[in-house]
């Protein structure tokens, strides 16, 4: 993580409430105003980890997400409205986010993330929130925060049901320790209420504040599922697989890892 920046005055008065958590406080406050976070796909689940940073003093977020509002973005996608229907989706974005706070510094990239784009979007932040709904652009963002040893908040949701784990490289899985393929079943296309990606988008928020600030205990090496049909939740305990093409390679932890 980048070096601390020291607060403002008025830094300090925004962000006072939270600062008085104490194992945070203003340490916590300034690496969090010097930490840039990538998030790929800004919609139901990202649009709500977004906003979440920005009131939270995150410095700088680096967003990928294409395309145009459209009515059905309205019912989870928080960041856009109905006046931006058929206007870029980035725009309304870094609007929305400008709006709620001004000295945010935003990278907003109207492409969704691929393979020839990965590597530059990972490389402009010091952690990562995946909160895309395909697998093409998950286990291209997954690969580039293995190469780049950078930690990676993985959310996802479908229906009432969402997941949630933190990944560090060498430490925990990957993603595609957890998924080797992409399940048959997952389409673009899904069953969802935004109340359900909002809940799992501000765990994951919250699990982004923990690892740069290096409080609590994030799910690192552990998966959170949950269902809220009946408001059941269980952790579950993950390792790394050993023949994973994508982080195999890298020597095992010997506090994390299980021979």
């Amino acid at each position: 993580m980048p070096t601390p920046k020291p607060l403002s005055d008025e830094e300090r008065a925004t962000y006072q409430w939270q600062m008085w958590v104490p194992d945070f406080g203003e340490p916590g406050q300034e690496k969090l105003k010097a930490a840039s976070v990538m998030i790929s796909r800004v919609g139901g689940v990202g649009s709500v980890v977004a906003y979440e940073l920005a009131a939270a003093g995150v410095g700088k977020l680096v967003l990928a997400h294409a395309g145009n509002v459209k009515p059905s973005d309205l019912n989870r996608q928080l960041l856009m409205t109905h006046d931006w229907i058929g206007k870029p989706r980035i725009e309304s974005i870094a609007r929305r986010l400008l709006e709620l706070n001004p000295r945010l510094e935003i990278v907003a990239v109207g492409e969704n993330v691929n393979p020839s784009n990965a590597a530059d979007l990972v490389a402009q932040c010091d952690i990562v929130v995946d909160c895309a709904p395909l697998f093409p652009e998950r286990f291209a963002m997954n690969e580039q925060a293995v190469l780049q040893n950078k930690p990676m908040v993985e959310c996802a949701m479908y229906e009432l049901e969402a997941h949630l784990t933190t990944m560090i490289p060498g430490r925990t899985p990957c993603l595609r320790c957890l998924f080797p393929e992409q399940p048959p079943t997952w389409t673009r296309q899904f069953p969802v209420f935004g109340a359900v990606s909002g809940t799992v988008a501000c765990m994951a928020a919250m699990e982004t504040i923990k690892t740069i600030a290096g409080i609590g205990d994030p799910l690192a090496g552990r998966l959170l599922k949950m269902d809220l049909r009946d408001m059941s939740f269980h952790r579950l305990n993950v390792t790394r697989r050993p023949d994973c093409p994508t982080c195999g390679h890298l020597p095992p932890d010997p506090f994390t890892d299980v021979a």
